[in-house]
């Protein structure tokens, strides 16, 4: 049984004791379902940790996006230290599936740019599951898509042992089996290198560490870690273990059995295509899998190969897909997966199959792709809910489906920190610009910041143009602005540079901003999706961090969603004031300091301090190269992902030369 041990200064409080103690015993006893129901700054990711503690089964945490995968992957890192914590996303900096409009006769081609920081988080994610059982994986929706066969890329490894012999050319073969390459220049992951009798490899997965083997004759006399930068002897090994690059890596034979039924499918539909003469969708579909299969076997890949996952792989058609969860099956016989933000994750699940069903079929129809690339595809939701032994559904506003599934409901309801849910006023909307107004000032003088929710962009905007021009700071954050910015400008509010933050439906699950005393709620009344009760509760939520926190509703009647709010959160209050006076509470605000210190150098002062890089010396532009390396690994580790990226490709600049 794996150990788990949380590493934190604080002890459960609150309802914490009594939350871990059911969840854990109702996963202890077979229970498939669970909900764990917190409000908002009661300490839910703590008590996640504690579950996982006192269980002792690995842990797959799933939420629907990048934002919050990368906040819980930082939490649970400092949580767990001396555990295996692996972080598992969309390895894409920039994405467009392959697409057919019929109507415009177009056909948009894949693009994608890949970010390889991500790429080897994933591989080592993969790697960790099938080699130790202490892992706790973060991840996305991404864990939901298609991945190669567990057990193919479990088979296909390389064991080193000092002591034992291997023939090197075999070795160095097998590595290139493995998706690694040679490269005697510019030693980077996935690449391997050979000094004489020395082999140097770079897993695909690993950090910064890179394996040295050293040779005598045909027999491994040593094997040590090394730093891949400076090439210091970082710890010798006994043995070592080397995992492929690639998670859809297969055996030559599967390969070939591939290849085969790949061809006797090309036959079939080219045959259904002639008998219904239509000759355009025949010679596309011929031309375009032709050359991809003279690429499969000429190199083992091609573009798009993840649409030949089914031969890949060997299911069947229609069978479900390998994904993350079967790596887990394939070392872990019980296991637990953690749903955060259930209410908005699993919707999110739900509606992802349809999505990519409907966009290959129109490119099966017209002769772009085989129909077993309709196989390709992320997890339907009855394969998702049924296929983990134990599910932990985490949520301020669970859904229905959610208490329905669970044997066991925890409320978390009282604070460690002993806050109490805001304040909630409903006030006249006639005159809600000029009031907020007005209502801000004594807010922004405390030092304080605020969040405005509204219902269009357009409004978001002209709102923060009003009152940037009455001398207030303003901005505004809304769909049409990136990851990267939206990102920017929460770290900006956070740090004073503006007090008021406009947005949609933007400032709601996951959002943890102490310094947020207000949150305003224009047209409270106006009933739907975005004024829903479950958000209503969530942007109230927001101002749950700071004594102080208050909500105004601007309205002209009270909804049913705006009075099912007042009412959970006065009884919420009710239970919070009542427990802090029983044991002594005095409430305070939530402290999370903010890392002034994850800014990296720009990398063009390097580049400044040298004239011409077409001159420079090839010893100075690889020392420039080792530069840049180390800012990408700690941009990297910080998980400022885009500045990484960014360097990465400083760094392909200067190999190119």
């Amino acid at each position: 049984m794996p150990n788990f041990t949380v590493s934190s200064p604080y002890k459960p409080a609150g309802d914490q004791p009594a939350a871990i103690e059911a969840l854990s015993r109702s996963i202890e006893e077979g229970n498939r379902y669970q909900t764990l129901l917190g409000v908002t700054g009661s300490g839910k990711t703590y008590t996640m940790a504690k579950v996982i503690e006192k269980t002792k089964k690995p842990t797959l945490i799933m939420t629907h996006n990048k934002t919050l995968a990368a906040q819980l992957y930082s939490e649970f890192k400092s949580f767990f230290p001396n555990n295996h914590v692996e972080y598992f996303i969309s390895y894409y900096d920039y994405y467009q599936p392959e697409a057919y409009l019929p109507r415009q006769d177009l056909f948009i081609e894949k693009d994608s740019s890949i970010n390889q920081e991500l790429e080897r988080l994933r591989l080592s994610t993969t790697a960790s599951l099938l080699s130790h059982d202490d892992v706790i994986v973060i991840a996305s929706v991404s864990a939901n898509y298609g991945l190669g066969s567990p057990e193919d890329y479990r088979s296909i490894v390389q064991k080193l042992c000092v002591g034992d012999e291997y023939n090197q050319k075999a070795l160095l073969l097998r590595l290139v089996d493995m998706g690694y390459k040679r490269n005697d220049e510019f030693f980077d992951r996935g690449d391997f290198r050979v000094m004489g009798e020395v082999i140097d490899i770079y897993p695909a997965y690993a950090e910064e560490f890179a394996i040295r083997v050293e040779f005598f004759g045909d027999e491994v006399e040593a094997i040590y870690e090394f730093n891949s930068l400076t090439g210091e002897k970082e710890k010798e090994m006994k043995e070592a273990t080397i995992y492929s690059a690639n998670q859809f890596i297969v055996s030559k034979e599967k390969l070939a059995r591939a290849v085969k039924s790949i061809e006797e499918e090309l036959g079939e539909r080219l045959a259904y295509f002639q008998k219904e003469d239509r000759m355009i969708e025949y010679n596309r579909l011929k031309q375009r899998t032709e050359f991809d299969l003279e690429m499969i076997e000429a190199t083992g890949m091609c573009k798009g190969i993840e649409n030949y996952s089914r031969h890949l792989t060997g299911k069947k058609p229609g069978e479900t897909p390998y994904s993350m969860m079967d790596y887990f099956e394939a070392m872990h016989d019980d296991y637990l997966v953690i749903v955060d933000e259930s209410h908005v994750s699993l919707s999110q699940f739900r509606g992802m199959y349809a999505g990519d069903r409907s966009r290959k079929e129109v490119l099966v129809d017209h002769g772009f792709r085989l129909p077993s690339a309709l196989d390709n595809r992320p997890l339907m939701f009855d394969e998702y809910i049924n296929k983990a032994p134990h599910f932990l559904f985490v949520s301020a506003t669970p859904a229905a489906l959610e208490l329905e599934l669970s044997s066991v409901v925890a409320e978390q309801v009282v604070r460690p920190t002993g806050l109490l849910d805001p304040l909630i006023e409903v006030v006249d909307s006639t005159y809600q610009v000029e009031n907020l107004h007005d209502r801000m000032k004594p807010v922004i003088e405390r030092g304080e910041r605020i969040l405005v929710t509204v219902l269009t962009k357009k409004m978001a905007e002209e709102l923060t143009t009003y009152y940037n021009d009455l001398g207030l700071k303003a901005r505004y954050m809304h769909s049409d602005l990136d990851a990267i910015e939206r990102n920017q400008i929460i770290r900006s509010l956070r740090l004073g540079e503006f007090d008021i933050l406009v947005g949609i439906n933007l400032l709601r699950e996951g959002l943890d901003l102490p310094e947020v005393s207000l949150v305003a709620i224009l047209d409270a009344d106006k009933e739907g999706f975005l004024r829903s009760k479950t958000s209503l509760i969530q942007t109230a939520g927001r101002a749950a961090r700071n004594v102080n926190g208050q909500v105004l509703m601007y309205a002209k009647k009270i909804t049913d969603s705006m009075q099912a709010t007042i009412d959970v959160t006065q009884q919420r209050r009710k239970k919070q004031i009542a427990y802090n006076k029983k044991h002594g509470i005095t409430p305070k605000t939530t402290l999370r300091e903010l890392d002034t210190n994850l800014k990296v150098e720009d990398a063009g002062e390097l580049y400044n301090k040298r004239s011409k890089l077409d001159k420079m010396p090839k010893a100075e532009r690889q020392q420039l190269v080792k530069e840049l390396k180390a800012k990408m690994l700690l941009a990297a580790k910080n998980l400022e992902f885009e500045e990484a990226a960014r360097l990465r490709d400083e760094i392909a600049k200067v190999k190119k030369l």
